[in-house]
């Protein structure tokens, strides 16, 4: 290790005394009353001295006042270099910076608020650009473009030559646009998935209201089947007295509001029971009038006597 290394790492004298410098600069700096006491003080360097003050300024618990000095080479002097306010090691700081895009979450965009797509957004991909040509022996080949376009010129009001562009019905780009494919981008495998999971999530067959329902949302009138290969597993919910009205929701979901739960037959019940534990038989303390084998209705005499 060097000298000079040494020497930096010793604070100089007369820039480690310069308390009052220092804090005269911070409380100059600062507003009045917020400087504190002095926090110590570290060796920047040769000469180079940064005191360190505690800040009373609300909201900056634990952030300290940083006045740094300096002295010239065999200068008595000593001159003030900055003062800047710093977190210390307790200090409370604001949340570390997110970019906007991984701020934001689903239902933050209001009216007139406009979501740029990045460019490298993973669940998007290439649709059709038009910019592909077509091969010569394609079905829509540069010959039979020109003669749909002819034959659509003729039956087009006015003459050919005054109008101002070719009808452009049976390019690619009009076929393209006829099937939904004029899109620049369209939504890829991995976006796929990631709204399929999303959906699933809030209204699948695993949510509390799909379990308590009496028939999933496969068999519901209400549901409104959708286009696509999301339409395998989803719909969208029509019935407004349901929790997922205007909402896709999958195929094995269901709630309460099935169009078919008033006619469902009632689950089965339970047989009665063999013995039943809970009914209570009387038994009189005397025998009933007409429970022997001597009728009600007999004379004294045959009471008397008996029945033999």
């Amino acid at each position: 290790m060097s000298a000079a290394t040494t020497r930096s790492r010793t604070p100089d004298r007369l820039c480690a005394e310069a308390v009052d410098l220092a804090r005269s600069a911070a409380e100059e700096a600062a507003a009045p009353g917020v400087v504190g006491e002095h926090a110590g003080l570290l060796s920047e360097g040769d000469r180079v001295v940064t005191h360190y003050f505690e800040c009373k300024e609300l909201g900056y618990r634990g952030w300290r006042w940083a006045v740094t000095v300096a002295r010239a080479s065999r200068a008595k002097v000593v001159t003030l270099d900055e003062v800047v306010l710093l977190p210390g090691p307790d200090a409370l700081l604001a949340p570390e910076w997110v970019p906007w895009s991984e701020r934001l979450r689903p239902g933050d965009m209001g009216p007139g608020d406009l979501l740029p797509t990045d460019a490298e957004d993973l669940r998007l991909e290439p649709g059709y650009s038009g910019e592909d040509e077509p091969l010569p022996d394609s079905a829509v080949s540069h010959e039979m473009a020109e003669l749909v376009e002819a034959e659509d010129a003729e039956v087009t009001a006015g003459v050919p030559a005054n109008l101002s562009v070719a009808p452009s019905r049976g390019s690619i780009a009009s076929v393209a646009e006829e099937l939904g494919m004029r899109r620049a981008r369209v939504l890829s495998r991995y976006g796929l998935h990631v709204a399929a999971d999303r959906w699933e999530e809030s209204y699948g067959a695993k949510t509390p209201m799909a379990q308590a329902a009496p028939a999933s949302c496969v068999t519901c009138g209400f549901l409104a089947p959708i286009g696509g290969s999301l339409g395998q597993a989803f719909g969208v919910c029509a019935n407004e007295f349901a929790p997922a009205d205007g909402r896709v929701v999958s195929l094995t979901y269901g709630c309460g509001g099935h169009s078919e739960a008033a006619v469902m037959p009632a689950p089965p019940r339970p047989a009665p029971p063999v013995i039943d534990e809970t009914r209570v038989d009387p038994f009189p303390l005397r025998p009933a009038a007409d429970s022997g084998s001597v009728s009600v209705g007999a004379d004294e005499d045959s009471a008397e006597l008996g029945h033999s």
